[in-house]
């Protein structure tokens, strides 16, 4: 059986240690996807592919709630919505883990406080850096919102492209697919539905 890290020489370098089963596996999927693992070229991909995941997964050793904590209450009477769009976010697909690339608008409408804009595109992230679908991911971006702003409304708008699609199988580049979660007033209140969409570019 191999043993649970094998040698690695990188270490020293700050970069972490690879489990020597997680390269195994990987040597695995070069050799049946029809290479050499033991190529020159390829001698050290399993421990940068391994690394790379490790990264693209950094989500599930996150509490995206943990970016709501700070709030702050003084904002000189402001109660209109609040609103980030264009935010770049990367995931990766769980059917076929492949990349899932696109953009999203997050809106919140404050009830008696707000958080730094930075921290509705780090509570994305947080979700984003886990094996994901899509339509769940827009949905937990909304819910952490509510839950810990408990605003008067939540809008959130994710577009993206997936490789699932544009790279294998029906193989159809230039597809986007555009989900919504609205919660509260932009739900149940068409003006706002409206206002907010319209801000989004939606």
């Amino acid at each position: 059986m191999s043993s649970l890290v094998g040698p690695d020489e990188d270490v020293s370098a700050g970069k972490p240690a690879v489990p020597a089963e997680v390269q195994d596996a990987i040597r695995t999927l070069i050799r049946w996807a029809g290479d050499d693992p033991e190529r020159e070229g390829l001698l050290d991909t399993p421990k940068r592919v391994a690394r790379a995941w490790k990264e693209y997964c950094l989500g599930y050793a996150e509490e995206p709630a943990q970016h709501l904590a700070r709030q702050f209450e003084e904002v000189g009477g402001y109660n209109e919505l609040v609103l980030l769009k264009d935010i770049p976010f990367q995931s990766h697909c769980e059917h076929h883990m492949a990349p899932i690339i696109g953009k999203a608008a997050i809106a919140y409408m404050p009830r008696d406080s707000v958080v730094g804009i930075s921290k509705l595109a780090r509570v994305l992230h947080a979700y984003a850096r886990r094996l994901q679908i899509q339509e769940r991911l827009t949905a937990e971006v909304a819910k952490c919102i509510w839950d810990n702003l408990k605003p008067h409304g939540v809008a959130v708008v994710i577009e993206a492209s997936h490789a699932c699609m544009t790279a294998r199988g029906v193989r159809t580049p230039g597809v986007g697919m555009v989900t919504s979660r609205l919660l509260g007033c932009f739900l149940d209140d068409s003006r706002s539905r409206k206002e907010v969409l319209s801000l989004m570019g939606y």
